[in-house]
């Protein structure tokens, strides 16, 4: 077992609001989806999808960073602001890692430039290629804090910001910082609504993890921000593991060979038994062939009993933001943000599909085994790249 990571601070942004507090009241106290029904999106109908309707941060941003995907991060990284600065003077703007993940980047606030370009042969005045560029949401983080350690994006589609947080963790371990801010953003935008319409994936109405009638997504957008560092707090990094099967271009292996696998690997890190394991926060895309093997990997690997839920059903899936955001959700899960220790609700219809390998789908107001110190959280991408992060609660279990 490695030496456990801390997560000392979170700052999040999701469509259930801005920060710890409101996120945890729609979670656990008064469950509810953060859907609802838009147009513009697609060229022909309204579809439903994950919004952040809070006001983001004001900030001045220079032009170049100055995205919604750059806000939404901002927005998250004010609510740990103090947290941050305190990193900064124990161990200095050098030795703190900027690490996180994106798929979407600032490309939505160029999308109604570009086509001003196609139409009239011209980038309007303010159009700035620099704010789509991947790397702009570590660049624009590491600026404004003034940081100049390592600072990187990485951007594996849905496992974008878990990733990040694997790769924060191992440049702690390896000495090369003290800390890392780690976690991600996405926002929404007409490349992914009509890229994942063009797949057949988008639902027709709020999505149904695991139900009979999953139809597809919803996309949603947030935001998750994690320090790390290894001073002792009640929650940690106990494990993490992460596989790339490259089965297919966008479908997992169909047995879930890599899903299983990475959450194996997690419980390997963290020295704990698959029955040792308190809640486990479901990839669940709501897509008829990813649910189905995910529930074959999960049912392989832990006992029937064990409490899943898929918190898409509340956000839509935020893509690159979805990792660290429900990583997030275990966070506070485990936090006192959440004292009754309710169990994130599994949002669908009810409907069981007989073709799924049975899982223990969490109802309202169904708490958790406060004796069961260890939940992981899964993430699985296009490609195969597959993560799942085990949390623990109470110091070192």
């Amino acid at each position: 077992m490695m030496e456990p990571l801390y997560l000392n601070a979170l700052g999040l942004v999701t469509p259930l609001g801005n920060g710890k507090t409101a996120n945890s009241r729609r979670l656990f106290d008064q469950p509810q989806r953060g859907l609802r029904a838009q147009g513009g999106w697609l060229p022909d109908r309204d579809i439903v999808v994950g919004d952040v309707i809070e006001t983001l941060s004001d900030a001045e941003i220079a032009p170049i960073h100055d995205s919604r995907n750059n806000r939404l991060a901002l927005t998250a990284l004010e609510e740990i602001r103090p947290e941050l600065d305190n990193a900064i003077a124990i161990w200095g703007r050098n030795r703190i890692a900027v690490v996180v993940g994106t798929s979407t980047s600032g490309i939505g606030d160029n999308e109604s430039k570009i086509i001003e370009k196609v139409r009239h042969g011209s980038f309007p005045d303010d159009f700035q290629f620099a704010q789509q560029e991947t790397g702009s949401l570590s660049r624009f983080l590491s600026d404004y804090l003034g940081l100049t350690g390592p600072s990187m994006t990485v951007s594996t589609a849905c496992s974008s910001s878990a990733k990040a947080l694997a790769s924060g963790c191992r440049m702690i371990r390896a000495g090369l910082v003290d800390a890392a801010l780690v976690g991600g953003a996405d926002s929404l935008c007409r490349l992914t609504t009509r890229g994942f319409d063009s797949l057949d994936s988008l639902a027709a109405q709020e999505c149904q993890p695991f139900s009979l009638n999953r139809d597809g997504i919803n996309i949603g957008e947030g935001a998750a921000l994690f320090l790390v560092t290894k001073e002792k707090a009640p929650i940690s990094v106990a494990g993490i593991g992460e596989t790339s099967d490259a089965y297919h271009l966008s479908a997992p292996s169909p047995q879930g060979e890599g899903a299983f696998e990475a959450m194996r690997l997690a419980l390997e890190m963290a020295n704990v038994e698959p029955d040792q394991v308190g809640y486990l926060n479901l990839h669940g895309t709501a897509t008829a062939h990813n649910d189905l093997v995910e529930s074959l990997a999960v049912s392989r690997l832990f006992p029937a009993a064990l409490p899943c839920s898929s918190t898409k059903g509340m956000t839509g899936h935020m893509l690159g933001a979805a990792g660290a955001v429900e990583i997030a959700f275990v966070w506070l899960m485990f936090s006192a943000y959440n004292p009754n220790h309710w169990l994130p609700f599994h949002f669908w219809d009810g409907v069981v599909d007989s073709s799924l390998a049975p899982l223990h789908l969490t109802s309202k107001k169904e708490q958790r085994d406060p004796d069961k110190k260890i939940a992981l959280s899964n993430s699985f991408a296009f490609g195969g790249n597959n993560i799942s992060v085990a949390l623990s609660v109470g110091g070192d279990h």
